[in-house]
């Protein structure tokens, strides 16, 4: 992360996280000093991947319009799994550890998100929400400290003034004490361009260009400052990012993440490989039940065509094996799709290929299914293919007419697509795909907002449909039980 010149200047000597206990005195952070210490490629990718895993649901959050408990209660859940940062008072953790990863994750996305104007307004949008759920969940006693610790231009207005201004902070809602009471809420004086947000909502008392704001309102000032703070160092950052356009080990990396906002951040989705899960002859209606638009669409024109292309065969199949089709029902089943061939073209031209994605030939590699991103951003389909994903890659009018034609048996309306259409409009194609699945699984319980489970969205195929496998079980289940 250092040139020569810089890294001179570091003595890995004087940075030892256990012996340095006040490196990050603080849960919370403005993230002012920039990394110091020499870190692995694997940690400067681990720590900034699952930063944007908590950033991408805050993003899909926004798009699918949460309330902000709602936000705030996926963004915890999020950060629990991925980003733990537990307060100073937890003895059972390295809290120092914790924060040093933290720290870590945020300067690798901003180096990733410097470098559009659209990618810095996203980041910073999403870093801000990050740091509301954090100053809300903080101790309360430590987030005082850290607020002492930082110089937020405020002055803390003193009795005379308040009982000069008494009338017009009543209007605010303070409550006013019995006569000769002093007044004891906490009144903080700012200029009023440090809260733009409170004035247009009519929440300060405005004079001679200073904002009287209340300290039910603190939090204004508080996250103004973070985002002025973080456009600036974005700003500083993207001058600066030309420095590392050499070093191709990390420019690959940062323009991987800065596709994180597009579909999300999945892991390699490891579901069911055993091949005793489905067979051959199940696939038709699994599709018609359980796949996501884009894999019942490839499904749908390789029974069409009996054909896919190159990239549809490698798509669809890797997604069939992922899902527990074995190796010799992969041969049946793609066999007997391809039924306008004969038995030597096909052995000849497609067995080979079929065993390849199952690592039984050639370097002998178990390949992963496609993501929703690497789908989203990786062999772009033309005009003849059935690959790629169909909220981006289809024409809107054909889009509305095929998730009409695939999914109105399973509850999916005209008046639902307004919704959907416009998550496409503004390119959260992930978000789309969560909605269809929340809206054709309504009548198995699934309800606006819970994704594939406590409020997640859509990242992977695999995931999509395994889910939707898993609840048709569990209401099978019941069924039987109530029998």
């Amino acid at each position: 992360m250092y040139n020569n010149s810089e890294r001179r200047k570091f003595d890995s000597a004087k940075f030892d996280s256990s012996k340095n206990s006040f490196d990050w005195p603080f849960r919370l952070n403005f993230y002012d000093k920039s990394p110091w210490y020499e870190v692995s490629l694997e940690d400067f990718e681990r720590y900034a991947l699952d930063r944007l895993r908590v950033l991408a649901e805050i993003e899909s959050s926004f798009a699918r319009n949460r309330s902000w408990e709602e936000l705030k209660s996926v963004t915890t859940r999020q950060c629990k799994d991925h980003l733990p940062l537990n307060s100073s008072s937890a003895s059972t953790v390295d809290t120092q550890t914790e924060r040093r990863n933290d720290h870590l994750g945020h300067f690798v996305l901003r180096l990733a998100f410097c470098r559009s104007e659209d990618l810095r307004r996203r980041f910073v949008k999403a870093e801000t929400a990050l740091f509301r759920v954090r100053y809300e969940s903080d101790d309360t006693k430590e987030r005082e400290l850290f607020l002492q610790s930082r110089d937020f231009k405020w002055t803390e207005v003193n009795s005379e003034e308040k009982l000069q201004y008494a009338n017009e902070l009543k209007g605010l809602g303070i409550q006013q004490p019995e006569e000769g009471v002093p007044m004891t809420e906490r009144i903080y004086k700012v200029r009023w361009t440090q809260v733009p947000d409170l004035v247009n909502k009519r929440r300060v008392l405005l004079r001679d260009g200073w904002a009287y704001v209340p300290s039910k309102e603190q939090l204004s000032i508080v996250l103004r400052a973070f985002e002025a703070n973080l456009e600036n160092a974005l700003d500083s950052t993207a001058r600066s990012i030309m420095r590392m356009d050499g070093d191709t080990r990390l420019t690959e990396i940062l323009n991987h993440m800065s596709r994180g906002f597009v579909a999300g951040v999945a892991s390699e989705y490891s579901g069911p490989t055993t091949g005793n899960e489905i067979r051959a002859d199940m696939v038709d209606d699994l599709a018609k039940r359980h796949f996501p638009l884009c894999m019942r669409n490839l499904h749908e024109c390789l029974m069409r065509d009996r054909h896919l292309k190159h990239f549809g065969r490698l798509q669809y199949g890797l997604f069939l094996k992922v899902l527990g089709l074995s190796i010799d029902e992969a041969i049946a089943f793609w066999r007997k799709s391809f039924s306008n061939l004969t038995d030597d073209k096909f052995n000849k031209e497609y067995k080979y290929n079929i065993r390849h994605s199952f690592g039984l030939e050639g370097k002998r590699a178990n390949y992963p299914a496609k993501s929703c991103q690497q789908i989203l951003l990786t062999d772009k389909p033309g005009p003849s293919d059935c690959h790629g994903c169909p909220y981006r890659h289809f024409a809107p009018d054909n889009l509305h007419t095929s998730l009409l034609a695939t999914y109105s048996s399973q509850g999916l309306t005209s008046a639902d697509l307004a919704e959907v259409m416009r998550t496409v409009k503004e390119g959260h194609y992930h978000v789309a795909c969560t909605r269809v699945f929340e809206i054709t699984h309504a009548t198995a319980g699934v309800k606006k907002g819970d994704g594939i489970g406590e409020g997640e969205s859509v990242t992977h195929p695999n995931q999509y449909a395994a889910k939707s496998i898993e609840i048709e079980k569990a209401q099978q289940g019941d069924a039987m039980a109530v029998e």
